[in-house]
């Protein structure tokens, strides 16, 4: 018998599903684009991970393709805490590598998860179609230049969008390795 999903889960997935990520500018704009308030931003994270809780995972995570970007969970041992913390973003293929941007919502500051992955460069990540164990670094040089040509590629505003921030947007690469979390 399968079980039904209370409705607060499925309005909240319907605003997770149907979510953008701000306005695509008119062309020949110098307005940057216009992101949703910080109080969605959070809302929407929050929403993102109850729904992928409450339905075992069945939901909140989808695969990587040519011209759109996929959903992962990562999860990091605190740097402080030594806990395992786990959050959900998104991501691109490069080869067998995962890559991923540190932007905190394009808000100031270096999200939690990429701090933690400093300290902790080995984690797990969770993709729709199983696990696997990485190890992250930083993009340098050509590397990061190529990997933001090909967010951009998917993301019209990226560059608009990172201007926002005081600080350069860190393009995370995670390698996969053979060694255990």
């Amino acid at each position: 018998m399968r079980k039904r999903l209370p409705p607060v889960i499925l309005v909240a997935a319907a605003l997770v599903l149907s979510a953008g990520a701000g306005e695509r500018m008119p062309a020949g704009s110098d307005r940057p684009p216009r992101l949703q308030p910080r109080w969605f931003i959070l809302l929407f994270w929050k929403v993102h991970r109850a729904l992928f809780r409450v339905t075992g995972g069945r939901l909140g995570l989808w695969p990587a393709r040519a011209q759109r970007w996929g959903a992962m969970r990562v999860t990091t041992i605190g740097r402080r805490s030594g806990q395992e913390r786990s959050v959900i973003l998104g991501y691109i293929e490069d080869g067998p590598n995962l890559v991923t941007l540190a932007m905190n919502g394009w808000g100031e500051g270096e999200p939690a998860w990429w701090l933690n992955l400093q300290a902790h460069p080995q984690v797990r990540v969770q993709l729709k179609d199983g696990t696997r164990e990485v190890v992250a670094h930083a993009a340098t040089g050509q590397e990061r230049t190529q990997l933001w040509d090909r967010w951009r590629s998917l993301d019209k505003n990226l560059d608009a969008e990172a201007a926002r921030r005081s600080t350069p947007t860190a393009v995370v690469v995670l390698e996969p390795t053979t060694e255990p979390v």
